[in-house]
């Protein structure tokens, strides 16, 4: 029996994998297979690596990697977006759980897993109330900020398995100091490992392809080698490791991965659990929604396709569920692989089912061959990839542009620096919240006058414009609302204080998309007040929508002067010698 159109839509609005399995071809299916393979041989040391620096046991980066992926290709909207563990949520994670105080193993993997089902849940509830708007609260200089601070907290944390030694800490002080503190202990052999990791993946990300592209192999081939630079420094290290019994002379290794697929797994409904790990869930949540759509957003242009963001909220809470219920923690979209993902040739989601699939086929049997993989490796593996993120050049571009800007990018670095991550973030959406009320609360108002030979009007101190003494003409460049209404009610009225020849003031209103209630009574104050100065109020240029709203007040029967369509109309309705009769009648809206 054939759906209902209205049905058919709706489910594929809520179902995306309906709209473009349609289509779906071999060719299409090709694409997708060799993209899932390079992310795949990408993602596999990355996942590991990521769970290091969250705290938690190797296996739960793997199966982070594998069903959320499955969820997303079902609701996601990004035919690019690469969903798993990624360099800041990991970080983010650590903290979280950090300030639980868990010594545990098993605790520690209920906490995670509990996270990623709050933070699955907060997103799942944002989509289906439509809140992705949300996001456009946190600027991108500030974000931007943010990601760069964690980038260097992160490279910093992964140093001490680089060294060898036990340092900790959440903070970019108290990681500089426990490492310096524990320098003298560095392993000899655990250092060189490392060093030679990070020497060999810098190189690998922008020599080998050139090489290897030099001796006659095909571009995709060579794409893809180039791509397994992190497999081959993981089969290398962990090779030698095993050869000259290095876990003897104090190298970390990872030991034992559990070998088969993801658990089934449950979160805890401890309410004093979710109370403590609530507002970490929630800024996990909006940190991995903003980099996500960023990126997928970023892709989907390149092709001329489109995303939802109300749906990637519904396909990114799936897959953090789908994390939990697999013994997974939070995930989001992330940069680096989704890039790999869309110049691999992906075509459509199902290419991160596909690499699913690789991803459990390596947990199913590669993990025994992980037992002596050096940690050291691992972490160069981190620093390598989030080195990528720092991004100094926000700050002179800041600088450069608004000093505003630059001072919530600057206290944001710092905060993250100084304070941890979740202080960094928090500060970050109280910033870009305070950036735009403080920004919205002074707008930018011009006295204009007319410019000669023309109907149009600009400011009076850019350009050379007739102005009448009688009449006053202040364009408001903003809406009007509680934050900046009071600002216009001073400003028009020092604007008036002892100018004698004045008579009218028009308020130009072309950039006012709307006045709430506290500017309606700015602007009832203001009449007020030029009225008991013997001045007329006039408006002009007042836009549909705002227009209806004054209607329905006692505003316009108050006001003292005309709502003129046009400010041409009034410069020609009030300038001394005016047009008379019915041809002014016809210049003045009603």
């Amino acid at each position: 029996m054939q759906l209902p159109q209205i049905t058919r839509a709706q489910l594929e609005r809520h179902l995306p994998i309906l709209n473009w399995s349609r289509s779906y071809t071999r060719d299409t299916a090709t694409s997708d297979v060799v993209a899932a393979v390079i992310v795949t041989i990408m993602l596999i040391p990355q996942s590991l690596a990521y769970a290091l620096l969250a705290g938690l046991p190797a296996e739960m980066g793997l199966y982070a990697s594998i069903l959320p992926l499955v969820a997303y290709a079902i609701f996601g909207t990004s035919r690019a977006l690469a969903v798993g563990p990624v360099a800041v949520v990991s970080l983010m994670t650590a903290a979280a759980i950090g300030n639980l105080g868990l010594t545990d193993p098993a605790q520690i993997a209920l906490a995670a897993i509990t996270l990623a089902f709050l933070s699955g849940a907060i997103l799942l509830a944002m989509g289906v109330l439509r809140l992705g708007f949300l996001a456009n609260f946190l600027s991108h200089p500030v974000i931007a900020g943010f990601i760069t601070a964690s980038g260097i907290l992160i490279a910093a944390s992964q140093l001490r398995h680089i060294f060898g030694v036990d340092a900790h800490g959440h903070t970019l002080i108290e990681v500089a100091s426990t490492l310096f503190t524990h320098l003298p202990e560095t392993n000899f052999f655990t250092l060189t490992i490392g060093i030679a990791a990070i020497a060999f993946l810098f190189w690998v990300r922008k020599g080998l392809k050139p090489l290897l592209l030099s001796t006659g192999l095909p571009p995709r081939l060579a794409d893809v080698l180039a791509k397994a630079g992190p497999v081959a420094a993981v089969a290398v290290t962990t090779l030698a490791v095993w050869l000259f019994g290095l876990q003897n002379w104090g190298v970390a290794i990872v030991g034992t991965v559990p070998t088969g697929l993801p658990p089934l797994t449950a979160p805890s409904f401890d309410p004093a659990l979710w109370s403590q790990l609530f507002m970490s869930a929630l800024l996990i949540s909006i940190i991995g929604f903003v980099e996500s759509v960023s990126v997928a957003q970023t892709l989907a242009a390149k092709k001329r396709q489109r995303i939802t963001p109300d749906q990637e909220l519904v396909g990114l809470g799936a897959s953090n569920v789908a994390a939990a219920v697999s013994g997974g923690y939070p995930v989001t979209g992330g940069f680096a692989r989704s890039v790999v993902n869309f110049d691999a040739g992906a075509e459509t989601p199902a290419a991160g089912a596909f690499t699913a699939i690789g991803i459990a086929l390596a947990a199913l049997l590669l993990t025994p061959l992980l037992f002596f993989l050096p940690k050291a490796t691992l972490a160069a593996t981190i620093i390598v990839a989030v080195l990528s993120l720092v991004d100094f050049s926000i700050l002179k571009k800041t600088w450069g542009y608004s000093k505003v800007d630059f001072i919530a990018v600057a206290a944001t670095i710092a905060l993250t620096l100084g304070f941890g991550v979740e202080t960094g973030v928090s500060a970050g959406v109280i910033l870009s919240i305070g950036l735009h009320l403080y920004k919205t609360s002074r707008p930018h108002v011009a006295e204009v006058g007319l410019v000669p030979g023309t109907q149009h009007f600009r400011n009076i101190l850019r350009h050379e414009v007739e102005t009448l003494p009688e009449l006053v003409t202040l364009r408001v460049d903003e809406s009007l609302y509680f934050a900046n209404a009071r600002f216009l009610e001073d400003y028009v009225l020092n604007r008036v204080a002892c100018d004698q020849p004045l008579k009218h003031v028009v308020l130009m209103f072309p950039a006012v998309n709307e006045v709430d209630m506290s500017a309606l009574e700015s602007l009832e104050e203001i009449n007020k007040r030029l009225s008991e100065m013997g001045i007329r109020l006039h408006l002009s240029e007042v836009k549909g929508p705002v227009m209806d709203r004054l209607q329905r007040s006692h505003f316009l029967d108050e006001l003292t002067g005309q709502v003129f369509l046009s400010q041409y109309d009034a410069w020609r309705a009030l300038q001394p010698d005016p047009p008379t009769g019915t041809d002014q009648e016809s210049l003045a809206a009603q």
